[in-house]
Order: C-alpha cells, then sequence, then structure tokens
C-alpha cells in the first residue's frame, strides 16, 4: 500500500483517534458499547499512518484516556501497575508488524488474508507482552505460576485478539468497498509531501 497523502494521513489519523477515545473505556464491550479497538488500530496505524511520531501520540493518547478513565469517569485502576509500563512495548509490536505488511497489501485477496493473520499473530504476541508484564510484574497475583498464567492466558487472549481481529476485518471490508466503488480514492493515497 502507497503512503497516504497529507490530507489522508490527517482524516484516518483523525478518525482513529476518535474511535479510540470512543472504544478504550470497555474492554470487551456489551450491550451499549463496543469493545475496545486500540489493539486494532495500533495494528492499523503502522499499516496506514506507519510514522514513529503518530505511534507515539496514540501511545500518549492512549495513556490520556486511561488517566481521564481512572481519574475522573470511574474505571477500575486494577490493571494500573507497574505493569503498565510494558504497554507502549505491546503497542509497538502490532505497530511495526502493520508497518512490516503494509507495502504488501495491495487490495488483493492474498493481502487482505496476510493482514488478517498479521493481526491475529500480532495481537496474541501484543497480549502476551502486556498480559504476561501484568501477571508476572503486576503485584496482583500472591502466588505466581506458569501453569495459572497459562490457564489465564487461554481464557483472556481469545477475547482481545477476536476484537482486534474483528475490527481489522471491518476496516479491509471499508477499504475494499470504498476502492470498488471510489476508484479515484486509491489516487489518495500518493505521498504528497
Amino acid at each position: 500500500m502507497k503512503p497516504l497523502s497529507r490530507s489522508l494521513f490527517t482524516a484516518v489519523a483523525g478518525l482513529f483517534a476518535l474511535v479510540m477515545i470512543a472504544t478504550r473505556f470497555n474492554h470487551f464491550g456489551d450491550a451499549l458499547h463496543l469493545p475496545d479497538a486500540s489493539m486494532a488500530l495500533f495494528f492499523l496505524g503502522g499499516i496506514y499512518l506507519r510514522k514513529h511520531l503518530a505511534f507515539l501520540g496514540f501511545v500518549v493518547l492512549s495513556v490520556l484516556i486511561d488517566w481521564y478513565s481512572v481519574s475522573y469517569a470511574g474505571v477500575s485502576d486494577f490493571c494500573i501497575t507497574v505493569a503498565y509500563a510494558f504497554l507502549p512495548l505491546a503497542y509497538a509490536v502490532l505497530w511495526y508488524a502493520g508497518r512490516l505488511l503494509a507495502p504488501r497489501y495491495n487490495g488483493s485477496l492474498a493481502s487482505h488474508g496476510l493482514v488478517f493473520a498479521g493481526i491475529v499473530v500480532s495481537a496474541t504476541l501484543s497480549y502476551a507482552v502486556s498480559n504476561g508484564a501484568f501477571y508476572w510484574l503486576g503485584g496482583r497475583y500472591t502466588e505466581p505460576n506458569m501453569g495459572q498464567y497459562l490457564q489465564r492466558f487461554a481464557q483472556w487472549a481469545p477475547l482481545f485478539v477476536r476484537a482486534a481481529a474483528g475490527y481489522v476485518l471491518a476496516s479491509q471490508v471499508v477499504q475494499a468497498l470504498v476502492f470498488r466503488f471510489l476508484p479515484q480514492a486509491r489516487d489518495g493515497q500518493t505521498a504528497r509531501a
């Protein structure tokens, strides 16, 4: 996929920021809220936005949302431990996996399959980083052990990976439809410096 034009970059970054703000309060969603899209947004950010500074901007945005959530919106601070410092690494796994796949994402069915496989693998690895740090370093478990960790990983990882994969799949469908019915949208990808 070619780099986005400046105006399209700004629009996509703004859309991603709004989606993160709208969904980050609920990890799994419920009848009134969509699940957290952060993992998918970091992966898609790597594909569409690519820039290191954009990655840092989204890390800062996620921290600000969490700070607001805990400080003013009544969200529990249970997950805010020393392990929270590993979230940028977990998000980097997603962003840079997307960035690695971006040149191969050309709209073909094979490239869509590659991107979908990429989110499943990178979301699983990202979750292993964040959840592993929380389990082993977060101080919330009095006697951590590998058996318990693997059991918890198997219980929770599919929920996070499924949500991320669902968002990425939806974005792939939207992109395919836009490119199918608005072929001139492909021209907006060309970078204009």
